[in-house]
Protein backbone atom coordinates (compact mmCIF):
# COMPACT_ATOMS: atom_id res chain seq x y z
CA UNK A 1 0.00 0.00 0.00
CA UNK A 2 1.15 3.47 -0.72
CA UNK A 3 1.94 6.14 1.58
CA UNK A 4 -0.79 8.63 1.17
CA UNK A 5 1.37 11.54 2.63
CA UNK A 6 3.49 13.14 -0.53
CA UNK A 7 6.67 14.80 0.43
CA UNK A 8 6.15 18.71 0.95
CA UNK A 9 8.74 21.05 -0.25
CA UNK A 10 8.16 24.83 0.63
CA UNK A 11 9.55 27.89 -0.40
CA UNK A 12 9.75 31.09 1.16
CA UNK A 13 11.38 34.66 0.28
CA UNK A 14 10.78 38.27 -0.61
CA UNK A 15 9.35 38.80 -3.80
CA UNK A 16 11.77 38.65 -7.34
CA UNK A 17 14.05 36.25 -5.26
CA UNK A 18 14.27 33.55 -7.79
CA UNK A 19 11.39 31.46 -5.32
CA UNK A 20 9.07 30.32 -8.46
CA UNK A 21 12.36 29.62 -10.74
CA UNK A 22 13.66 27.47 -8.07
CA UNK A 23 10.59 25.32 -7.93
CA UNK A 24 10.55 25.20 -11.37
CA UNK A 25 13.72 23.71 -11.50
CA UNK A 26 12.94 21.20 -8.86
CA UNK A 27 10.22 19.65 -10.61
CA UNK A 28 11.81 19.29 -13.72
CA UNK A 29 14.21 17.05 -11.45
CA UNK A 30 11.68 15.33 -9.70
CA UNK A 31 9.82 14.45 -12.59
CA UNK A 32 12.41 13.55 -14.99
CA UNK A 33 13.24 10.77 -12.25
CA UNK A 34 10.23 9.37 -12.62
CA UNK A 35 8.11 11.36 -9.80
CA UNK A 36 4.80 12.65 -9.81
CA UNK A 37 4.57 16.47 -8.96
CA UNK A 38 1.48 19.07 -8.26
CA UNK A 39 3.42 22.84 -7.53
CA UNK A 40 0.84 25.52 -6.22
CA UNK A 41 1.18 29.21 -6.78
CA UNK A 42 -0.17 32.36 -7.89
CA UNK A 43 -2.16 32.80 -4.46
CA UNK A 44 -0.92 36.55 -4.57
CA UNK A 45 -2.37 37.36 -8.04
CA UNK A 46 -5.17 35.32 -6.79
CA UNK A 47 -5.75 38.16 -4.32
CA UNK A 48 -5.27 40.65 -6.35
CA UNK A 49 -8.10 39.37 -8.22
CA UNK A 50 -10.60 39.26 -4.89
CA UNK A 51 -9.64 41.84 -4.61
CA UNK A 52 -7.24 41.79 -1.31
CA UNK A 53 -4.42 44.36 -0.19
CA UNK A 54 -1.23 43.05 -0.64
CA UNK A 55 2.22 43.62 -0.32
CA UNK A 56 3.41 46.60 2.33
CA UNK A 57 -0.94 47.08 2.41
CA UNK A 58 -1.07 43.31 3.46
CA UNK A 59 -4.17 43.28 6.37
CA UNK A 60 -4.82 40.26 8.81
CA UNK A 61 -7.33 39.29 6.67
CA UNK A 62 -5.89 39.22 3.63
CA UNK A 63 -2.64 37.68 4.96
CA UNK A 64 -5.51 34.89 6.95
CA UNK A 65 -6.73 34.47 3.20
CA UNK A 66 -3.62 33.78 1.29
CA UNK A 67 -2.32 31.43 4.06
CA UNK A 68 -5.51 29.55 4.36
CA UNK A 69 -5.61 29.20 0.42
CA UNK A 70 -2.07 28.61 0.07
CA UNK A 71 -2.80 25.39 2.44
CA UNK A 72 -6.25 24.34 0.52
CA UNK A 73 -4.15 24.36 -2.43
CA UNK A 74 -1.31 22.34 -0.81
CA UNK A 75 -3.91 19.55 0.41
CA UNK A 76 -5.65 20.11 -2.63
CA UNK A 77 -2.64 18.81 -4.48
CA UNK A 78 -1.30 16.24 -1.58
CA UNK A 79 -5.69 14.69 -2.56
CA UNK A 80 -4.80 14.81 -6.34
CA UNK A 81 -1.15 12.64 -6.17
CA UNK A 82 -3.12 9.73 -3.30
CA UNK A 83 -2.58 6.79 -5.79
CA UNK A 84 0.92 7.71 -6.56
CA UNK A 85 4.15 5.67 -5.34
CA UNK A 86 6.23 8.89 -5.28
CA UNK A 87 4.81 12.12 -4.61
CA UNK A 88 5.61 15.38 -3.94
CA UNK A 89 4.00 18.77 -3.41
CA UNK A 90 6.17 21.68 -4.31
CA UNK A 91 4.59 24.69 -2.49
CA UNK A 92 5.28 28.25 -3.85
CA UNK A 93 4.87 30.50 -0.71
CA UNK A 94 5.04 27.99 1.93
CA UNK A 95 2.44 29.22 4.52
CA UNK A 96 4.95 30.86 7.32
CA UNK A 97 5.64 33.15 4.07
CA UNK A 98 2.25 35.05 4.43
CA UNK A 99 2.80 35.45 8.20
CA UNK A 100 6.35 36.96 7.11
CA UNK A 101 4.86 39.16 4.67
CA UNK A 102 2.42 40.59 7.06
CA UNK A 103 4.61 41.38 10.07
CA UNK A 104 6.93 43.20 7.10
CA UNK A 105 3.57 45.16 6.35
CA UNK A 106 3.23 46.37 9.78
CA UNK A 107 6.82 47.19 10.26
CA UNK A 108 6.74 49.56 7.06
CA UNK A 109 3.43 51.09 8.16
CA UNK A 110 4.92 51.85 11.45
CA UNK A 111 1.59 49.85 12.95
CA UNK A 112 1.92 47.01 15.69
CA UNK A 113 0.28 43.97 15.27
CA UNK A 114 -3.01 43.28 17.28
CA UNK A 115 -2.38 40.16 19.42
CA UNK A 116 -5.27 38.73 18.65
CA UNK A 117 -4.48 38.49 15.04
CA UNK A 118 -1.04 37.78 15.66
CA UNK A 119 -2.42 34.47 17.41
CA UNK A 120 -4.94 33.61 14.98
CA UNK A 121 -2.58 34.00 12.12
CA UNK A 122 -0.25 31.87 13.97
CA UNK A 123 -2.73 28.94 14.86
CA UNK A 124 -3.20 29.05 11.33
CA UNK A 125 0.50 28.96 9.88
CA UNK A 126 1.98 26.70 12.23
CA UNK A 127 -1.29 24.14 11.56
CA UNK A 128 0.37 23.37 8.47
CA UNK A 129 3.57 24.63 8.60
CA UNK A 130 5.52 21.43 8.40
CA UNK A 131 7.61 21.01 5.80
CA UNK A 132 10.02 17.98 4.59
CA UNK A 133 12.24 20.61 2.99
CA UNK A 134 11.72 24.36 3.69
CA UNK A 135 13.84 26.70 1.44
CA UNK A 136 14.58 30.06 2.18
CA UNK A 137 15.63 32.62 -0.15
CA UNK A 138 17.88 35.49 0.41
CA UNK A 139 17.65 38.91 -0.60
CA UNK A 140 20.19 40.14 -3.35
CA UNK A 141 19.73 43.71 -3.25
CA UNK A 142 21.45 44.34 -6.56
CA UNK A 143 19.12 41.54 -8.26
CA UNK A 144 16.83 43.24 -10.58
CA UNK A 145 13.29 43.12 -10.14
CA UNK A 146 10.32 42.55 -12.38
CA UNK A 147 9.17 46.28 -12.97
CA UNK A 148 5.31 45.36 -14.31
CA UNK A 149 5.05 44.81 -9.89
CA UNK A 150 4.48 47.75 -7.50
CA UNK A 151 7.77 47.30 -5.58
CA UNK A 152 9.18 49.11 -2.59
CA UNK A 153 12.18 48.31 -1.63
CA UNK A 154 12.31 49.52 1.68
CA UNK A 155 9.64 46.74 2.17
CA UNK A 156 11.36 44.23 0.06
CA UNK A 157 14.09 44.21 2.00
CA UNK A 158 11.66 43.84 5.71
CA UNK A 159 10.11 40.83 3.89
CA UNK A 160 13.52 39.75 3.65
CA UNK A 161 14.41 40.08 7.51
CA UNK A 162 10.90 38.91 9.06
CA UNK A 163 11.51 35.71 6.55
CA UNK A 164 14.64 34.76 8.37
CA UNK A 165 13.59 36.07 11.63
CA UNK A 166 10.65 34.00 11.47
CA UNK A 167 12.36 30.88 10.95
CA UNK A 168 14.63 31.63 13.62
CA UNK A 169 12.18 32.29 16.03
CA UNK A 170 10.59 29.00 15.15
CA UNK A 171 13.35 26.79 15.10
CA UNK A 172 12.53 25.92 11.46
CA UNK A 173 15.07 23.61 9.80
CA UNK A 174 15.52 25.28 6.56
CA UNK A 175 18.11 25.56 3.67
CA UNK A 176 18.70 29.41 2.75
CA UNK A 177 19.32 29.86 -0.96
CA UNK A 178 21.35 32.85 -2.41
CA UNK A 179 22.26 33.14 -5.92
CA UNK A 180 25.57 31.51 -5.66
CA UNK A 181 24.69 28.34 -3.96
CA UNK A 182 22.65 27.12 -1.24
CA UNK A 183 23.68 26.84 2.76
CA UNK A 184 21.88 24.80 5.37
CA UNK A 185 21.01 26.07 8.14
CA UNK A 186 20.01 24.05 11.12
CA UNK A 187 17.30 25.06 13.85
CA UNK A 188 20.05 25.81 16.62
CA UNK A 189 22.40 27.57 14.54
CA UNK A 190 21.56 31.20 12.07
CA UNK A 191 25.15 30.57 10.70
CA UNK A 192 25.18 29.76 6.69
CA UNK A 193 27.55 26.52 5.67
CA UNK A 194 27.97 25.84 2.75
CA UNK A 195 25.93 22.56 0.95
Amino acid sequence: MNDPTPLRIGVMGAHSTGKTLLLRRIEMELRANGVQVMRTGNVGRRAALVPLPKMQHHTAESTAWVAATGIADEIAAGARLEDEPEKVVLADRASWDALAYFRAACEWRRQPIVRADRESLYRLVSARGHYDLLLATVLDPEAPVKHKHDYDARYRTLVDRHTHDLLREENLPHVRVTNTRPATTSPSSTRSRSA
